[in-house]
């Protein structure tokens, strides 16, 4: 089934690594323009943020039956994460430089969730139309794993891309912050 579904080959070979190395590009312009001493830490809180935000919902795609209750969850946290997203430019461009490629780069990191969501709704479109009380059908509102596992192979390398391309790279954003934050404390002090 899983090599024979477009919808879901797209999902998994092509919209989720696109979206890991538009994040993973991200990462890089940040670093580019030297967050760490403009708008630092609080910016670093605000990607944690965004990531948690598109986490949970997919997270709940790669292993929960998808149903009117997991597309309501991920529609509402697709609104959450464009909110944060937002704020997260608001307050970049206050402190530091937003050059034309990170513009281009948010793009893809507000559109490419948004593909994904609407594959998802039209592969599960029975539980959308339910969802939104326009079939008489009632949607299911239970959490499931899902009745059709991914492989196991594809859900290691997806988290391993996950892990090299967004956390450790965040991570190591929150810290650099933090040595900045800590530098500048002493340098006050004295």
């Amino acid at each position: 089934m899983h090599n024979t579904d477009p919808q879901l080959i797209i999902l998994l070979w092509f919209i989720l690594p696109v979206w890991l190395a538009a994040g993973f590009c991200d990462w890089l312009c940040h670093r580019a323009t030297g967050i760490e001493r403009t708008t630092g830490v609080k910016e670093t809180w605000i990607h944690i943020l965004m990531f948690l935000e598109m986490g949970l919902p997919l997270l709940a795609a790669l292993f929960l039956d998808v149903n009117a209750l997991i597309i309501a969850f991920m529609i509402v946290m697709f609104f959450l994460h464009e909110i944060t997203a937002l704020w997260d430019v608001s307050y970049a461009v206050s402190a530091r430089k937003v050059t034309p490629v990170e513009q281009h780069i948010h793009s893809f990191l507000e559109m490419l969730p948004l593909m994904a969501l609407l594959l998802i709704i039209s592969r599960h479109w029975n539980e959308f139309l339910a969802l939104m009380g326009l079939n008489d059908a009632a949607g299911s509102f239970d959490i499931r794993l899902r009745a059709d596992p991914l492989p196991v192979t594809y859900i290691v390398v997806i988290f391993s891309g996950i892990i090299l391309f967004e956390l450790l790279p965040y991570l190591e954003e929150y810290f650099r912050g933090r040595r900045y934050q800590k530098k500048q404390s002493s340098l006050m002090a004295k």
